[in-house]
């Protein structure tokens, strides 16, 4: 009985290990397509078109804020720290350290990375 049990078992194993070999391939070559493959991809519902306002909707400006890059300045050691020139591309603050009178920049972009001391 016992060795009919482990031939059992055995023909059991090639069998899967058969069948586990030929699913794999086939399984690769199979290629689902539903609704039309020409179409666009679809629209994302959850944000607003581009251009797309509420009335009395206030936009933040996206650029650093002034008074952000004064009290950064000021964090790295300025006093009377002021803003003396906004460009599209940087915010220039001057003030006085304890060297003199210095001046730094700051990028245009949200948050005002320092750029130069």
């Amino acid at each position: 009985m016992m060795q009919f049990l482990a031939k059992a078992g055995l023909a059991v194993m090639l069998t899967a290990g058969t069948l586990a070999g030929t699913v794999a391939p086939a399984a690769a070559q199979l290629n689902i397509i539903i609704g039309d493959q020409d179409r666009d991809a679809p629209r994302d519902y959850r944000r607003p078109p581009p251009g797309y306002e509420r009335p009395g909707f206030d936009r933040r400006p996206r650029g650093c804020d002034p008074r952000m890059a004064e009290d950064m300045a000021r964090d790295y050691g300025f006093r009377r720290a002021r803003v003396v020139d906004v460009t599209p591309r940087r915010v220039i603050v001057q003030g006085w350290t304890r060297r003199g009178p210095g001046e730094m920049s700051f990028a245009n972009v949200r948050g005002c990375p320092a750029m130069r001391r």
